[in-house]
């Protein structure tokens, strides 16, 4: 597979991530050719990074989710391939030159990624028995969204990431649609990344963005079930959340916890307004 630096396109996400983005540009190696979509309105941030980086691009977008975003930043590509990264991630000295190197063996893909540092949080799942090219290069069902590179020609339509989505199973639904066409999905395991997880915003411990992580969990729990699997395999595996969300509502309110009440009506909300086949459109 010919895979190198020049073909190449980094694409970054960024909500308020002004606080871990260096980190994550530092990483990567010299000259590679970078796109940054800015969700948050930071224009400091835009002018800050086009004047610290040589090769990048920072685009001020309105904040339409990961999905879009990251479809933007692909179609803006004009690479072969591109790396999808959220801006805490970052990788080794090692990481590109080994994930380069194990791409030789590999005839063709549509998606790969190096593995998780942290063996406790791996970065893919495995649903059955795959033919693996070697011990290092193992063959995969899906990986997290937060490291995916993207083979751009397996996708002759340019349907990548579901737009429906805001928040929540995007990357399980493009892996899913990678599978049913008969693609390949790969993990480098001596090809390793650092992730912080959920660090990637500023406004991480914001209650306002624990209510729009939950209603989005619910909302893209079911969206994704019945665009998989069916209305009655969705329902099945909403059901249990619906019935408990609600006694806890019921509960914390009984006993005065708004934070936690609050938290389980924009559960409710975000699987009623699936079920109803309205858009994903909670926003802080």
């Amino acid at each position: 597979m010919e895979l190198n630096l020049n073909n190449i396109t980094f694409i970054i996400v960024s909500f308020k991530s002004e606080k871990i983005i260096d980190d994550c540009l530092k990483s990567l190696p010299k000259n590679s050719k970078i796109i940054v979509i800015e969700n948050s309105n930071n224009y400091n941030l835009k002018k800050s990074l086009e004047l610290k980086y040589d090769n990048i691009e920072v685009l001020i977008s309105e904040n339409n989710g990961m999905g879009a975003s990251n479809n933007l930043g692909i179609l803006k590509s004009e690479t072969k391939f591109v790396y999808v990264l959220n801006p805490d991630v970052k990788f080794k000295k090692d990481t590109f030159e080994n994930l380069i190197a194990a791409a030789v063996k590999i005839t063709d893909f549509a998606i790969l990624t190096p593995i998780n540092s942290d063996i406790k949080f791996p970065n893919f799942k495995i649903l059955k028995q795959n033919k693996n090219i070697n011990d290092s290069i193992i063959s995969v069902d899906s990986i997290d969204g937060f490291s995916m590179l993207i083979n751009k020609e397996k996708f002759i339509n340019q349907k990548f990431f579901d737009e429906n989505i805001f928040l929540y199973l995007e990357n399980d639904d493009l892996c899913k649609r990678v599978k049913k066409s008969g693609q390949k999905i790969f993990v480098i395991k001596n090809s390793i990344i650092d992730h912080k997880g959920s660090s990637s915003s500023s406004i991480k411990n914001d209650p306002e963005f624990e209510y729009l992580r939950n209603w989005h969990w619910m909302w893209s729990k079911y969206y994704y079930n019945k665009k998989h699997y069916g209305i009655f395999i969705a329902l099945i595996k909403i059901f249990f959340n619906l019935v408990s969300a609600i006694f806890k509502y019921v509960f914390y309110s009984l006993t005065l916890n708004n934070y936690k009440k609050n938290i389980f009506k924009m559960r409710i909300s975000g699987i009623l307004n699936s079920i109803l086949g309205n858009k994903s459109k909670y926003r802080i």
